[in-house]
């Protein structure tokens, strides 16, 4: 029986008379499909999730990755009650300001310090401004694509922005190694800093892992020209591998940013970098009233021990390739071919001749209404709370899910 949604709707017209939109940004019910979808969530419990009209959903986005253990995780939750007791926002940072600086650092191989902020945006800005301090020029390089965030040097969607707000940025193909050092060549003046994600994850794009030798060039490059590497980890890091995505794919950049996972659903964010760019990271003014908060962090130092502790990487990635491999021999026997991508732990789906992936709509559409959330155009996420039931479940939905798709082919 397909979900009911009357609460989710009300819910929206209420908000579209006092909010822009209704809902903004990637949360939009426009990116997904609308009248398939809940717009609102009441709850959720490990690897599930309830909208506001009680229908419950296997959650493979994981509120778009923050959580990595599970909603409502008790070692995390504990944690979290232990610090609200004693207060959250004060005058100064406490004690967990230092204590997970100090873990982030012993986990990291390359880092010798850490700051922290709210959002993955905020530490990619802070970033390229440590780049440009350390080196004294201005160019900042990434992928044509990428999404680094909401700042206006970055942001995927024009409004409001300027010329100049983009006049230093330039911009590359990913997996182009050779474009990369043709774009470095020509600068004579030079550029500060290389931002890229340790995989292509664009929206709308089936994911692409780094090719052979492109992150260890890339690395290259930037020892030759002294040029700042900046890792974006905010989407991936705590998923693949404990000291960073960078390990994970052989490379070690100098700077690396955290966010998503790091907290497993509150409000924290991170750059670990190297002794060099010390000097830097103190000339270049950080802050604001909620970056030392004490909850998050004690969220952060639970979620890392728990994921080091539990061996939850590894069990994240066996399900996402039982997922994937699943979907694949799903769909096979429905005459569909799709292309499973990314790492299995963060996985994304697509019809194989679908450029612009219109049959990914009434499929993730159909899934949603039977109680399975995926997202149309979006990486999907595993936690460490999915079971073995769970991929079952999703199978069998998908399996009705490619039935529709062929059916109207």
């Amino acid at each position: 029986m397909p979900v009911q949604l009357a609460q989710t709707f009300a819910l929206f017209e209420r908000a579209l008379r006092v909010v822009p939109g209704g809902i903004y940004g990637h949360q939009t019910p426009a990116l997904l499909v609308p009248g398939s979808y809940p717009y609102f969530f009441a709850r959720g419990e490990g690897s599930h999730v309830w909208d506001v009209d009680g229908n419950e959903y296997v959650d493979y986005m994981c509120s778009y990755g923050p959580i990595v253990l599970g909603h409502r995780h008790p070692v995390v939750e504990e944690a979290v009650l232990a610090q609200m007791r004693r207060g959250n926002c004060f005058n100064a940072p406490t004690e967990l300001f230092v204590e997970l600086a100090e873990h982030l650092v012993d986990l990291t191989p390359f880092a010798d310090w850490a700051v922290f902020a709210k959002n993955g945006s905020d530490v990619c800005t802070w970033a390229i401004a440590v780049a440009r301090a350390a080196t004294g020029r201005t160019k900042i390089v990434k992928a044509a694509g990428a999404y680094h965030g909401t700042h206006a040097w970055c942001s995927p969607l024009p409004g409001g922005l300027t010329a100049e707000d983009r006049a230093n940025v330039l911009e590359v193909a990913w997996n182009d190694l050779a474009e990369l050092e043709r774009t470095v060549a020509g600068e004579p003046e030079g550029i500060a800093g290389i931002i890229l994600t340790p995989f292509r994850h664009d929206t709308f794009h089936d994911s692409e892992l780094p090719a052979p030798g492109y992150l260890e060039g890339v690395r290259r490059l930037c020892d030759a020209k002294q040029i700042v590497f900046i890792l974006d980890d905010v989407r991936a890091g705590f998923r693949l591998h404990l000291a960073g995505s960078g390990e994970h794919f052989g490379v070690r950049p100098d700077l690396a940013c955290y966010c998503k996972a790091i907290a497993n659903g509150y409000p924290l964010s991170a750059c670990v970098g190297r002794e060099a760019l010390r000097a830097a990271a103190q000339e270049v003014f950080f802050t604001g009233s909620f970056f030392t908060s004490a909850v998050p962090m004690a969220a952060a130092l639970a979620c890392l021990r728990e994921l080091a502790a539990t061996d939850a990487i590894a069990r994240m990635a066996a399900l996402g390739t039982r997922l994937c491999r699943g979907l694949e021999e799903a769909a096979r026997a429905h005459d569909l071919e799709v292309v499973t991508s990314g790492p299995p732990a963060i996985p994304f789906m697509s019809f194989r001749d679908d450029p612009g992936q219109s049959l990914n709509r009434p499929f993730c559409a159909a899934a949603a209404e039977r109680g399975v959330y995926l997202h149309p155009h979006h990486n999907w996420f595993l936690s460490a709370a999915h079971t073995d039931a769970d991929v079952d479940r999703t199978l069998a939905v998908a399996d009705e899910a490619f039935r529709i798709v062929a059916a109207s082919r």
